[in-house]
């Protein structure tokens, strides 16, 4: 784990309190320097291993400036949003100001001052100062993330604070601890007088557990733990080369992070040495808790500055009672177009026959040898509401459940009940487990298991209110494709809507600072805020907290986008249909692709329209095409960005995950705009909850979520200075329509045309330029037309 020196030792952690904001004194500090850090106690046995103490909510903040909410601002290093940051009486005369800072930080990288970063460093200093949270919009080659670290380490140095920094992706977070960072303390060290501390930490089932993998009887381990299907674990199989490899490298590994284990592993095989925080038994009792990877984790979290996190563990700390965080007063989110999405998904829960079979054989097992009179019949009972629920789930229609049939109520009722009755059987056992850590560390995974299925059935049984337009979740059964027959359909739960839990635990507890390349959709930050739960730009709504304060800063982009890209839009081809592509589209692309030399990421819609493309394309055209799902998708990237004529096609994963700067990338083709299916169970019924407030749910939903992909796969092309290049949307309802406007205003500012022959002749010359300077060169010209 990347870190530098040790931080100052501190004093215990207290329960969160209200911030006073407009004051930095008045923020409550978790460390104090000169006193010694006060030792957690022991935790309750039975308890989750979950850091921290309960939470205490915060009362409301009081506004640090008039501001109205989301007041949205073009940057200027000389605005006056900005004015007076440099001469607050709060801000030690030791201390350099953000703007020195950063001129040290990015002269120690060998980089050269841009105003956007400025702008952007600024700006989050000012949310820090005056607890106003900010959402800043920053195109690639900002430099955002010094923009917002350097703010965030000087905060946490004076006040002996920790600023929790959380992202979507694992790329990012690793560009942070292994690049950024170090290279910023040896930049920073000397005007701050010490190296600031920093860490990464993650969800307990992202770090190898010495106990499980070791300790653990073999015998106890179920072939089925593995999500739903059997497996076989036995040496010679490839699930069982795949945890050969797993305990081979716990002899190597020095943090247990997995991911740090290049290449990957299944999930199955994780599994098999991995615990969830539920599951753990405690560092206390366990005989590997000297050593235990998630246990050093957390404490070099303890005792950083800048703690660096992912957007799920960031919403598990936010839904829940327990800290499992260390004590911040600051965040900043990164690449937070995506943060909506993550909080969902870490707030899903998921029931299916298999899933609540293989916890009733964990049972089994833990009941058949229990004291307590009748437990092997609770888990005899679980196991046939298993089967009945297999059975209700196989006859029930996949996609969003608006009605609940008594069958299923009735199952979903004998789930949660029998489940409850299997708990109270292995707690009343749990005592002479005490000093059993085999014994308690199955007690605890079946436990766990237990308490998912009481309250994902809870939930569901719970969604189903009489007023359809007002139910705060959303209940889908989710059937695989026919391919893929071996998963069991499985009923999900997921919140309509996570604006209320990010605005009372976040946003309202918390100075946060927002940043990502996309925020602005169409031209607005307002439909991702109300997302948040931030009020509209325009003001309040009557129920919101009217100190809940916001503003919203584009600072551009080092790009020229209109002399650098252009943006075409197929309009002379009919609208796409619901089934395969039409063959007008295949000799669109097919005559692009030739324009381009090869050079082509394509971006479809679905996995499915990728592969017809790519099969109908390869015979067609003379450059190597690679399609997602040929290869690990990381290794096909690596391909296309070494062999420049090479074509990639793909779907979602790629809209957001590509960097593939020079003339190995020239032409970025989306074949239709992506909103998302009709029958999206939680798209459209959040669709169907807008409207019911009088809203415009396509627009708020739908245009939103489509908007969003289009700036991110539009994105693709330029990732450099000299990058040239075009994007080509198949699809015509991009101008044709009346919702084409907002559209377009959420993608980069490129030159747009929709004449077929100016871009082939762009492209051509793009192509002949490369080919003349060699597979190192990047293209030197302009796209535009002669």
């Amino acid at each position: 784990m990347a870190k530098t020196s040790p931080k100052t030792p501190s004093s215990p952690k207290t329960p969160r309190t209200p911030k006073a904001v407009g004051s930095p004194k008045a923020r409550q500090v978790r460390k104090t320097s000169g006193t010694p850090e006060t030792p957690r106690s022991p935790e309750t046995p039975g308890s989750p291993e979950t850091p921290g103490s309960p939470k205490t909510p915060g009362s409301p903040k009081t506004p640090g400036s008039p501001k109205t909410p989301g007041n949205f601002s073009k940057a200027s290093p000389a605005s006056g949003i900005f004015s007076g940051l440099g001469n607050t009486t709060s801000i030690s005369k030791a201390v350099p100001d953000v703007a020195d800072l950063l001129a040290a930080a990015v002269a120690g990288i060998g980089g050269a001052e841009r105003p956007g970063q400025v702008a952007m460093a600024q700006a989050v200093q000012r949310a820090i100062e005056t607890g106003e949270h900010v959402a800043v919009q920053a195109g690639t080659g900002t430099g955002k993330s010094l923009a917002y670290l350097v703010p965030a380490v000087r905060h946490a140095m004076m006040t002996e604070s920790t600023v929790v920094v959380a992202t979507a992706t694992i790329a990012l977070q690793r560009q942070l601890i292994d690049r950024d960072l170090p290279r910023l303390v040896t930049a920073l060290a000397p005007l701050l007088g010490r190296e600031p501390v920093f860490a990464i930490l993650k969800g307990r089932r992202n770090y190898l557990c010495l106990h499980r993998q070791r300790g653990a009887d073999p015998n106890t381990d179920d072939p089925q733990d593995s999500l739903f299907e059997p497996v076989d674990t036995g040496p010679a199989s490839p699930l069982g080369r795949q945890v050969k490899r797993l305990h081979e490298w716990a002899e190597e590994t020095t943090t247990g992070d997995r991911d740090e284990l290049v290449p990957g592993v299944p999930e199955a095989a994780w599994r098999q040495v991995s615990v969830s925080a539920q599951e753990c038994i405690g560092a206390h009792r366990c005989p590997y808790g000297s050593r235990c990877f998630a246990e050093r984790a957390r404490d070099a979290a303890a005792k950083a500055h800048v703690v660096v996190t992912n957007h799920a563990l960031l919403a598990i700390d936010a839904t829940s009672d327990i800290d499992v965080l260390p004590e911040h007063d600051v965040v900043v989110i990164d690449e937070a177009h995506d943060l909506v999405d993550r909080v969902t998904s870490a707030t899903t829960g998921e029931l299916s026959g298999p899933g609540v079979d293989t916890t009733a054989r964990r049972c089994v097992r833990l009941t058949d040898s229990a004291a307590a009179e009748g437990a092997p019949a609770v888990a005899d009972r679980l196991r046939q509401t298993a089967a009945a629920l297999t059975v209700d789930l196989g006859d029930a229609p996949a996609g969003r459940m608006d009605v609940l049939s008594s069958a299923l109520s009735a199952t979903l009722t004998s789930v949660r009940d029998a489940a409850g009755a299997c708990a109270e059987a292995i707690r009343a056992s749990a005592p002479g487990q005490e000093e059993d850590p085999q014994a308690m560390a199955a007690a605890r995974m079946t436990l766990a298991g237990l308490d998912e299925l009481q309250r994902t059935a809870g939930r569901i049984l719970d969604a189903f209110g009489a007023d359809i337009t007002a139910r705060d979740e959303v209940v889908w059964l989710d059937r695989p494709p026919v391919e893929d027959a071996r998963r069991a359909p499985t009923l999900r739960v997921a919140p309509l809507e996570v604006g209320h839990v990010l605005r009372t635990r976040l946003f309202g507890e918390r100075t946060v600072a927002l940043t990502s390349a996309t925020l602005a959709l169409g031209g607005s930050f307002t439909p991702l805020a109300i997302q948040w739960g931030l009020p509209p730009a325009n003001g309040q709504r009557p129920d919101e907290d009217e100190h809940l304060t916001w503003a919203g800063l584009d600072v551009g982009s080092p790009f020229d986008h209109p002399r650098s890209g252009i943006l075409y839009v197929a309009k002379h081809l009919p609208p796409p249909g619901r089934d395969q592509l039409p063959e007008a589209y295949l000799t669109e692309l097919e005559e692009l692709i030739h324009a381009a030399g090869g050079r082509t990421l394509g971006l479809f819609s679905s996995m499915r329209a990728a592969k017809e493309a790519a099969g109908a394309l390869r015979g067609r055209i003379d450059y190597p095409l690679l399609c997602q799902g040929d290869d690990v998708t990381a290794l096909l990237v690596r391909q296309f960005a070494e062999d420049e004529p090479t074509c990639l096609f793909g779907t979602l994963s790629l809209w957001q995950g590509v960097d593939v700067p020079g003339s190995s990338l020239q032409l970025v083709v989306i074949d239709r705009i992506p909103f998302p299916r009709p029958d999206d169970p939680l798209a459209s019924a959040r669709q169907r909850a807008v409207a019911a407030r009088g809203g415009n749910g396509f627009m708020a939903v739908a245009a939103s979520q489509a908007a969003l992909l289009l700036a991110q796969g539009t994105g693709r092309l330029l990732r450099t200075m000299t990058d040239r290049g075009v994007v080509a949307v198949l699809d015509p309802r991009l101008m044709t329509a009346r919702y084409g406007d907002f559209l377009r205003a959420s993608l980069p500012p490129f030159w747009t045309t929709a004449d077929p022959a100016i871009v082939r002749a762009a492209l051509g010359r793009l192509a002949a330029t490369a080919a003349a300077s060699g597979p190192a060169a990047s293209a030197a010209h302009a796209p535009g037309p002669a």
